[in-house]
């Protein structure tokens, strides 16, 4: 019997009694397990190598967990009728992730919250290629690790080898043990993942949720649909008794970049079909319903044909700096608009330093852009970061042929915007945030379709009001134009400014409210960026 915490992974081996040459694909393994309470699930297993397999289990229903063996194969007397139990105990640690347990859509549809109903706010980071051995184990990924979980992040967006910005079997793909697959696809490589275990492992140790991308769009056609429902099958039997967020494509109607147009492309309407299909089948694997959701072009709805098998919509809106602002909260509406509804985050957008732009300053609209109009939470990227430039290796030229830069990542991931969004982060985290709704109207001027670079504000009525003042706009507080509007006159405001660069806050003691429920905005100390936050003195 194994014994082991809620939410912790109970590690399950078994030999087969038979070998096979391509056991990947010649026989699947699944595990029954009855919980406590008499629930069944279906646990898959992974082929580990030569003659073993392996599977994990987790719960965070306490008391003893039951479980039997079915081989697609029953003759194979190692791997079929395998029976044992697991013992499963009181988490008495600290990490948030283990103590309120996996993931899941909230009842509002708008935001994510653990199994316990705690809310979870989705800070995002974009390391694509963070998997390959660029990003030297162990020492590097750990010293990332403990940055990101240092500044407030909660989620790492990672690929599972099959990566973007390079060809199949492209050799700065590769991790200490190779690629994922054997050339042309013919076989799993369970060393490879071997070496990814150690590492999705210690994203959950340091408290960030994997966000786990199963491949960039183009491998629907490199490596086919059978190879990628079997890469799903061995990812969601390694990692589903993780709290992850499954990502089932990355850029999912992307053609790869050489392609010329017509070239060997099947037409849109079928890629769609074909994500729908693997989604739901990524689905029906994963015992714990890990939430689903895809990395779009545009927009993660439009990426498939069945929005329902999606439970976060994910939005891609450009890398072009000042331009891609006003893009980006147009689509965000759009999204938060559409039905079915569900949470609404940007995935991708404006990576800091990219061509020689996006800097801390675009960083900090689009994360206060975003949360303030609805956002489930914000997803930041560093270029030289998600492509894992060294110091002495760049990563070269994209297949297009030029490069998207050369900033290595450990100057990458101190560059100051990913700080700037922590200290957002935490504010926000002060308040109900969850609770917060979109409330433009309660500043003028304010942010619209005409002009999105004026003020954005959010909050909870009565309790708390977040405003946004971004600093091409201050100036017009400084002017004595700017007023907080609808006051309501059953609730005693007090006010204070928070430095989003820095996190210091000025406090303006409580307000007056006139006659006509409003309040005018005090000059701010600089001209820059601020956030004005009036709370309830209650």
């Amino acid at each position: 019997m194994q014994r082991v915490a809620q939410n912790c992974v109970a590690q399950l081996s078994f030999t087969s009694a038979k070998s096979y040459a391509n056991p990947g694909n010649e026989v699947e393994l699944d595990v029954i397990v009855v919980d406590p309470q008499g629930h069944e699930s279906r646990v898959p297993a992974y082929w580990a190598g030569e003659e073993m397999w392996g599977a994990r289990y987790a719960s965070s229903l306490v008391g003893l967990h039951r479980y039997r063996t079915v081989c697609s194969d029953p003759a194979n007397q190692g791997l079929h009728g395998q029976e044992g139990t697991i013992e499963v105990v009181p988490y008495e640690g600290t990490n948030p992730l283990l103590r309120h347990g996996p993931l899941r859509v909230a009842a509002d549809r708008r935001h994510l919250e653990h199994q316990d109903g705690t809310p979870f706010f989705w800070l995002g980071d974009t390391w694509w290629m963070g998997l390959c051995r660029r990003l030297a184990w162990p020492d590097e990924f750990r010293e990332l690790a403990a940055d990101r979980a240092a500044k407030g992040f909660t989620v790492i967006q990672i690929v599972a080898g099959l990566y973007p910005d390079m060809g199949p079997f492209d050799a700065r793909g590769a991790n200490e043990a190779g690629f994922p697959w054997e050339p042309g696809f013919t076989r799993l490589n369970p060393a490879y993942f071997d070496m990814a275990d150690l590492r999705i492992a210690h994203l959950v140790r340091s408290g960030l949720v994997p966000c786990i991308v199963g491949s960039w769009g183009y491998y629907m056609e490199f490596a086919g649909e059978t190879v990628l429902r079997q890469h799903w099958r061995n990812l969601v039997a390694r990692y589903s008794a993780y709290p992850v967020i499954w990502c089932v494509a990355g850029e999912a109607l992307m053609r790869y970049y050489l392609r010329q147009a017509g070239e060997g492309a099947e037409d849109l309407d079928t890629l769609r079909r074909r994500w729908s299909e693997l989604a739901r089948y990524i689905r029906r694997l994963d015992p714990r319903h890990n939430p689903i959701t895809i990395h779009p072009t545009r927009y993660g709805h439009e990426q498939v044909d069945d929005v329902t098998v999606l439970d976060v919509d994910m939005l891609q809106t450009g890398h072009s700096g000042y331009p891609t602002l006003s893009e980006t909260i147009h689509m965000l509406n759009q999204a938060l608009s559409h039905e079915p509804e569900m949470p609404v985050l940007v995935g991708e957008v404006n990576y800091e330093g990219i061509m020689e732009s996006s800097r801390e300053e675009i960083q900090r609209f689009l994360f206060w852009a975003c949360m303030l109009s609805g956002a489930a939470g914000h997803t930041y990227g560093a270029n030289g970061l998600w492509q894992v430039n060294r110091r002495e290796e760049p990563y070269g030229p994209s297949p297009h042929g030029s490069s998207y830069g050369n900033t290595p990542w450990d100057e990458a991931y101190r560059l100051p915007g990913s700080r700037q969004l922590g200290l957002g982060k935490a504010l926000l985290e002060r308040y109900h945030w969850w609770r917060f709704t979109s409330h433009p109207e309660w500043v003028s001027p304010h942010q619209g379709e005409e002009n999105r670079l004026l003020p954005y504000a959010a909050g909870i009525p009565g309790q708390v009001r977040v405003i946004f003042i971004p600093a091409m706009a201050s100036w017009i507080a400084w002017q004595g134009k700017m007023v907080v509007r609808d006051l309501e006159p059953d609730t005693a405001y007090r006010a204070f400014w928070f430095d989003p660069k820095t996190g210091s806050e000025q406090y303006l003691g409580p307000i007056t409210r006139s006659v006509d429920g409003e309040w005018q905005v005090p000059k701010p100390p600089v001209f820059q960026d601020w956030v004005l936050v009036l709370e309830s003195a209650g």
